[in-house]
């Protein structure tokens, strides 16, 4: 009985050597993500160039493993098993940042964390706290709004301004104290500052009393942010000049391990 050729398979091997069906498997799943998470068999068509069929047999296969659902008017829908896998990979980034965290501690003084844009959300998956007696505490897996903490500021300035204004119109934008910002507009400016700066600020907005500095973790493989927080009388305007340059620096590194890792 004659074989098809591996060149001409969905298992074939793509150029960079991995296996094709897999790529286009994950590439699908990718642009699901980025569509919001339900899509049509034309819509991934169109975005992805793959002819309808072959987008067909990948989806089928995908709604067998769990990975996908098909909705009752036909459209696919990110599937609840990839809730188990990406907790999991949120862990272990967390895991990975732990050193950073841990310099950033020594070098500053001051609680280090890590959070994650998660759906409308920002989850924090790693913490290591001051030495101080009187030191900043966030629960590892705690879920906040945006709007009123510095990694949500740190994370959001990278997306584009109607993005933002759409997420702020889910979650709604409740005054967690006297100094949260409430509005659109007066979020969209605090983001235009972290653009400025390279680097957010939550002054008292999370917590009265509590000042924090934030930034993006660059080319991160999902939207990842760093932060420092502290009693506002230790987080002064002066230390943030001091603080902001190990920030960065921290990002750096950890972006470059992380690409490190992606590549191995």
């Amino acid at each position: 009985m004659p074989t098809s050729s591996a060149s001409t398979t969905d298992s074939a091997r793509s150029s960079g050597g991995g296996v094709q069906s897999l790529e286009r498997a994950f590439d699908l799943l990718e642009r699901m993500a980025d569509a919001g998470g339900e899509v049509g068999l034309s819509e991934l068509s169109a975005s992805s160039g793959l002819p309808l069929p072959t987008i067909h047999r990948l989806m089928r296969t995908l709604v067998a493993c769990g990975y996908v659902r098909q909705q009752p008017n036909r459209r696919y829908a990110l599937g609840p098993r990839l809730i188990r896998l990406g907790e999991s990979a949120s862990r272990l980034l967390g895991t990975w940042a732990r050193p950073y965290l841990a310099r950033l501690v020594e070098e500053t003084g001051e609680t280090a964390n890590m959070a994650l844009l998660d759906g409308d959300e920002i989850v924090y998956v790693a913490q290591v706290p001051s030495k101080h007696s009187m030191r900043m505490f966030t629960e590892v897996g705690r879920r906040v709004l945006p709007h009123s903490t510095g990694v949500g500021k740190a994370l959001l300035a990278g997306f584009p301004p109607q993005e933002v204004r759409a997420l702020l119109a889910r979650t709604g934008m409740p005054a967690a104290t006297e100094r949260t910002i409430t509005t659109p507009d007066g979020f969209l400016a605090a983001l235009e500052d972290v653009r400025r700066t390279g680097y957010a600020v939550d002054d008292n907005e999370q917590e009265v009393g509590v000042r924090c500095l934030a930034v993006p973790v660059p080319d991160s493989p999902t939207a990842a942010a760093l932060s420092i927080s502290g009693p506002a009388g230790r987080v002064t305007e002066a230390a943030t000049d001091k603080i902001v340059p190990v920030l960065l620096q921290v990002a750096a590194e950890l972006s470059e391990a992380l690409a490190t890792q992606n590549s191995a």
